[in-house]
């Protein structure tokens, strides 16, 4: 259904597909959403599940967050030096394919969890991690504004809504995947919550006393429900995660379109550039000279701290603690359903009543959550406040996922490789900085570098929102001004513009 390049154009940087679809094509691009966010799902059933686990199941001499440390060091790497190149030389839909394989080594290293087993295994699976998500952030942000061409809508709406949808179906993976490991763990013989079952009710209270914010992972030795459950029982989740992978590379490769059906050689995207392999990995620095580009950073690295926080701090530190680790996938499971709603809901009212009143929402969410743990001691009669809390995070956790995803889809569809690479590049490096630091502060001094960096990040989110506006208002008195009346500079900013991208010009609407 599409040509190829266009051969008026002489200039080969410019060199683009054209685009004709018709107007059903829609249906065919929804079927693509569907089956890339299935895929995904499936994929991090297995992932959330294994990572949620690890500060628990592998925490002796800190194995677990040391791997998950690595993962995500290696995939800071990875986002510097690999998306470009490999998007460019595998295409989008075969950089899924290879990048999701780099997850299994991973998985199948529980079955025989050490250093030389677990550490490398998680480099290999941060290698493919940014490939990966740079190729997913890609395909839904250049279909959707297929799709905004076609149903002639706001192309930042779909674009949005298309990333509440994917991260609807990514966050259930945390539901499958947390119901996978609770059940295993729940019906052996590691069931049961140990603290409870002490005759000695100092001991226990002496044990909850160290829980939640007061908990440090050094003198944690004495509390039984942070003992490893039995190695059965593990080999049969991991044997599950494991299938759950090579199902979701099947997926992809079966059923998921080459983006090469919508242009994937647009003007501006890396597929379409014939320069060379260092000019193509100078692509993502370049990204970093953007001002909107840098006061964006803190809010990313924050979004890396807040997912780290709730996937290890919090379940060791609160439910592990308190409760015991066969309960760590019944509280995850309540954030994922959550997360996974409000991503829905997210995307969807975003065009009625704009983004900064959602992002406000989460910003006070996960502050207040935050401030709560700092004081709230927890305790196996308290149930409810493990699922309250775990659901909160999830409604912060769904605002940052779907609306500073649109947020680097609208200001750089210009260059959305080397955009979405710097957003996983600085996720990473929060996931990175609090894992460092996992095994060396106690849960409270993580609250509050976790509140600082909100704090932080905000102001910067903040001040592109007002650049924005401005720069609106002065685009809009342009276009109100006859061209031969623009300066030099007024046509260089217009000409540069990080929102416009010429693949909109370049889709042909038939009406057959």
């Amino acid at each position: 259904m599409h040509g190829g390049f266009d051969p008026d154009k002489n200039d080969t940087v410019s060199l683009r597909d054209k685009v004709t679809l018709n107007k059903n094509e829609k249906w065919r691009i929804l079927k693509n959403i569907s089956t890339v966010s299935f895929a995904f799902m499936v994929q991090f059933t297995a992932f959330q599940g294994t990572a949620n686990l690890q500060s628990s199941i592998n925490a002796k001499d800190g194995l677990g967050t040391v791997s998950l440390s690595a993962i995500y060091a290696a995939l800071v790497v990875s986002c510097i030096f690999l998306p470009t190149l490999v998007i460019r030389k595998l295409t989008v839909k075969w950089t899924l394919c290879v990048s999701m394989l780099c997850y299994a080594p991973y998985i199948a290293a529980q079955f025989y969890p050490t250093f030389y087993t677990l550490v490398p295994a998680g480099i290999m699976a941060g290698l493919g991690a940014a490939p990966m998500w740079a190729s997913k952030a890609t395909y839904l942000t250049q279909l959707g504004q297929v799709y905004a061409k076609l149903t002639e809508q706001s192309v930042e709406a779909i674009i949005v809504r298309f990333f509440g949808f994917f991260f609807l179906a990514w966050q259930t993976a945390e539901l499958w995947g947390n119901l996978i490991s609770s059940l295993v763990l729940s019906s052996g013989a590691h069931g049961g919550s140990s603290v409870s079952h002490d005759n000695e009710t100092s001991s226990i209270e002496e044990a909850l006393n160290k829980c939640g914010a007061n908990f440090c992972v050094a003198g944690t030795d004495d509390n039984a429900n942070l003992q490893r459950p039995p190695d059965n029982e593990i080999y049969e989740i991991s044997a599950i995660y494991l299938s759950c992978i090579v199902a979701a590379v099947i997926v992809i490769a079966l059923f998921m379109d080459p983006l090469s059906r919508y242009g994937e050689k647009r003007r501006g995207s890396i597929s379409a550039i014939e320069v060379s392999g260092v000019q193509l990995l100078a692509a993502t620095f370049k990204q970093l000279k953007k001002v909107n580009q840098q006061l964006l950073i803190l809010i990313t690295v924050f979004i890396g701290m807040e997912q780290a926080f709730i996937g290890a701090e919090f379940t060791q530190a609160y439910v592990s603690c308190a409760l015991g680790i066969s309960q760590i996938g019944y509280v995850m499971i309540c954030f994922g359903v959550v997360n996974a709603i409000c991503s829905i809901i997210f995307g969807s009212i975003m065009k009625y009543i704009g983004r900064i009143p959602i992002i406000l929402l989460g910003a006070l969410v996960h502050g207040g959550v935050i401030i709560y743990c700092l004081f709230w001691k927890p305790h196996p009669d308290h149930a409810f406040v493990f699922f309250a809390i775990s659901g909160l995070w999830g409604v912060g956790d769904a605002v940052w996922q779907t609306q500073i995803n649109g947020i680097y889809g609208a200001l750089f569809r210009r260059n959305k490789e080397a955009a979405f690479s710097n957003y996983r590049l600085w996720e990473s490096a929060g996931f990175v900085i609090a894992y460092a630091y996992s095994t060396q502060l106690c849960a409270r001094m993580k609250l509050y570098i976790l509140f600082a960096v909100l704090a932080l990040g905000m102001v910067g989110y903040g001040i592109v929102e007002i650049r924005q506006i401005s720069k609106e208002r002065r685009l809009k008195k342009l276009e109100e001004t006859p061209k031969q009346q623009h300066s030099e500079a007024d046509r260089k900013e217009i000409e540069e513009d990080d929102e416009k991208d010429e693949l909109e010009e370049d889709i042909i609407v038939t009406h057959l």
